[in-house]
């Protein structure tokens, strides 16, 4: 035994020996790290986040969808809620092909003028080799075009043609969103608009996406009209209440979790600073649903759960231009102030007979406005004349540029392929005129008519309704 541990010890030493000199090559070569080598270490790291933190943000983004979607189901009838699936799911879909051949050169492809970017099409700015930056940038940007585009979609509901609407959901993308957001967001990569060579605020979007969203939305609502008794001959209003209002109160929340990728996700950059965003962002959110629910209290005598729903909204559509350089403490004013806006906002557009069944134009549009001009108002570095004046230039210039082209959209598309639907399929419901099918198969189809049971098959076939003819007469008139 001795005997062979003594030879196995000379066997080892012998090979030490004999590789001695690779062993002092290879230690040689691993050298210690210097500054230079540590740097670039950390540049590497801090890339791969840059990387990971946008295209979780885009993430949480694309989960709006879902939110939009169950907001506009739940504050809208059984009926519909097919309809308004297809039409959010269609929303991102073809908003992204449109986005990816056209939008976003527009937005952010090189630009002379300061008006449109004219390269990068069909995303050809991506090379094998190169770097792949863009793909995550595209990926990031491209669920905020859906999210405009689907804005549209609740104060159209319960009365649109699906084709119709389809060619609107293409053309916001691809060509309406990404031409003012070229004006103030191009220079994000290889652009650079007139308007944020101003100076222009709007860090995440409260105009450039909310307020695109709230004026096509203002458009869309005029040219078709309101719903089938909404408004009587003598002014007043019949509420049309939602089916759900839980499916609602579930889409608000999942919308509030989705804008800590809306809003933070804006810096895609992983660093210190997407903290006090994340803080602005849920403090806006919550003093606008505590205001809108203290001013319905008020109004109406009892805390309405659709006010205080769309306050929450509200205030979150209110920071995201100015989440990046305010105070926690001017996130709740703004988020406040929102939240009173929003209630007297949608009871003005009901006054003036604007049909917009969850408050989309008031939310979007309006809330969008007060939210660009609050980031100048609250500006950490200072307020000027000239801060608000830009603030105010950009307001104006979304709203000329959006409802002016979307509404000459719908008129065009109204004028050719039609915009609405008949009075009896939107009686009957569009689940059933436009998709020839039902959201909810066990239970009754509730009209102006009655209740009729709907087999499971999906067979129902829609009838003349009898009060169609002198209900659409009644709103005519």
């Amino acid at each position: 035994m001795k005997k062979t541990v003594f030879i196995l010890l000379i066997a080892v030493s012998l090979l030490t020996l004999a590789n001695g000199p690779v062993i002092s090559t290879v230690l040689a070569a691993d050298e210690p790290p210097t500054a230079i080598s540590n740097k670039e270490a950390i540049d590497l790291v801090q890339t791969h986040a840059n990387y990971l933190w946008t295209l979780i943000a885009a993430a949480l983004v694309f989960f709006m969808q879902a939110g939009f979607a169950m907001v506009e189901a739940g504050f809208t009838r059984a009926k519909n809620a097919v309809n308004i699936m297809m039409k959010n799911l269609m929303d991102f879909s073809i908003g992204s092909i449109g986005f990816w051949a056209i939008g976003f050169g527009l937005m952010f492809g090189v630009s002379r003028t300061g008006w449109f970017g004219t390269s990068g099409f069909f995303l050809s700015d991506f090379k094998l080799d190169g770097d792949p930056w863009i793909l995550a940038f595209w990926m990031f940007q491209v669920v905020f075009a859906a999210t405009s585009a689907t804005i549209v979609s609740g104060a159209m509901a319960e009365r649109t043609k699906f084709v119709g609407y389809l060619c609107y959901s293409l053309v916001l993308s691809a060509l309406i969103y990404p031409i003012f957001g070229s004006w103030a967001w191009g220079g994000l990569f290889n652009g650079g608009g007139w308007l944020e060579g101003f100076g222009f605020i709007d860090f995440a979007g409260s105009t450039v996406v909310h307020s695109v969203g709230g004026w096509a939305a203002l458009a869309g609502a005029l040219v078709l009209g309101p719903r089938i008794g909404k408004y009587t001959k003598n002014g007043g209003v019949k509420p049309i209440l939602g089916h759900n209002i839980t499916l609602a109160a579930l889409g608000v929340f999942i919308l509030w979790l989705g804008w800590f990728g809306f809003n933070p996700g804006s810096t895609t950059v992983a660093d210190k600073s997407i903290a006090m965003i994340f803080v602005n962002t849920n403090l806006a959110a919550a003093a606008g649903s505590i205001m809108a629910m203290m001013v319905s209290w008020m109004k109406f005598g009892k805390p309405e759960v659709g006010m205080s729903l769309n306050g929450a909204l509200a205030g979150l559509v209110g920071i995201t231009a100015g989440c990046a350089n305010v105070t926690p403490t001017s996130a709740i004013m703004i988020g406040a102030v929102a939240g009173v806006l929003v209630v007297f906002s949608v009871l003005f557009f009901d006054k003036i007979r604007i049909d917009d069944p969850v408050g989309a134009i008031s939310v979007h549009g309006v809330c969008g406005a007060w939210g660009t001009l609050a980031a100048g108002i609250f500006n950490m570095s200072g307020i000027s004349t000239k801060i608000i004046g830009v603030q105010l230039l950009g307001i104006g210039s979304c709203f000329i540029w959006t409802f002016g082209t979307a509404f000459l959209l719908f008129k065009l598309i109204d004028a050719t392929i039609g915009l609405r639907v008949s009075p009896e399929e939107e009686l009957e419901g569009l689940d059933i005129a436009e998709h020839g099918g039902i959201a909810y198969p066990d239970f009754g189809v509730s009209s102006y008519g009655g209740t009729e049971s709907v087999p499971s098959s999906g067979s129902y076939m829609p009838k003349a309704h009898p009060a169609a003819g002198s209900i659409a007469k009644t709103v005519e008139q």
